[in-house]
Formats: C-alpha cells, structure tokens, sequence
C-alpha cells in the first residue's frame, strides 16, 4: 500500500452500494490526490460501466485499494493520521476533526451509514455534517466532498502575516 504523502486523505468508503457514488468520490479522490479505499462487499462489480462513466477516464489513474473486510484494512492502515467517522449519529461537527496532517476519512453506506458497533467503538472520533431542515442525511459523495475540502483547507491553511 502507498506509504508516500502522510498528508494526503485517504477515504474509506465500507460496502458502497451505488457505483455512481463511487465513481464520483473517486473523481474526487483523483483531483485532490486522495486515496480511495473500498471495503467489500461492494453493491457493484467495480468494473460496471455506471462506476467507471461515473469516474470518467480517471479511474484507471486513481490510487484505489479493495479490502475484504473492515479486519483487513485496519490491519494495514499504518500512517500515523487520525482515522475519522462519518455519521449523522454524532453531534461533533466535522469542521472540528483534526484534518491537518491528513486522516483516512470513513464513510458508511448509503443505505445505513457506518456500523454501529463501529461507531460505539471509535465515538471520540465520530463527526457529523450539520443539516437543518430535518434533513436525514446527504448524498454520500456529497458528503465526501464536503468533508475532503474541509481537510484540504485545514492540511493547505496559511494565515497572513499581520500587518
């Protein structure tokens, strides 16, 4: 596995069920110079034409991982980044993770979002994108997207000097 950037984002995304979804984060993953990491099982076949539509001609370019399982990932993720959890079950705001020096950036399924066990787990490491409106949840590449910028803008941030 890439050991490279220990800046870099890498987004987890745990049995991603649409493959427009995935197209689109690794659209996302390939212009922000992320890694994608995919943890089976997959709603798809990663060579579905809907994915790779989705991702346009990045995809072969893109720096993409598959895992069998959640054990199988964890057991390789060896940078020293924080490892942070989307949820809609977490009052901490994401704005507030610390996203600085890169983090692998987890996201759950559209249908379920992350396991809960998982998040019962890891629930200081658990953020939220805030909604108004009673809105249950945002669309997963949406959400990544929303979540990667805000690391980028934490990881690129230079104040200005004073005057």
């Amino acid at each position: 596995m890439h050991q490279g950037n220990k800046m870099q984002f890498h987004i987890v995304l745990h049995q991603p069920r649409i493959p427009q979804n995935t197209g689109n984060i690794g659209r996302l993953c390939f212009a922000s110079d992320s890694v994608l990491h995919l943890i089976h099982p997959l709603g798809f076949s990663i060579t579905q034409k809907e994915l790779k539509r989705a991702g346009m001609d990045y995809w072969n370019h893109l720096e993409v991982y598959e895992w069998e399982n959640l054990s199988s990932f964890m057991e390789s993720s060896l940078l020293e980044i924080p490892h942070c959890y989307l949820t809609t079950k977490s009052q901490t705001p994401y704005y507030n993770a610390p996203l600085k020096k890169g983090a692998y950036l987890h996201f759950g399924r559209e249908d379920a979002g992350l396991d809960s066990t998982l998040l019962s787990h890891y629930k200081d490491y658990c953020y939220t994108i805030p909604m108004q409106n009673n809105a249950r949840s945002l669309n997963l590449a949406t959400s990544v997207g929303i979540v990667l910028y805000e690391g980028i803008r934490q990881r690129d941030f230079i104040p200005s000097p004073i005057a």
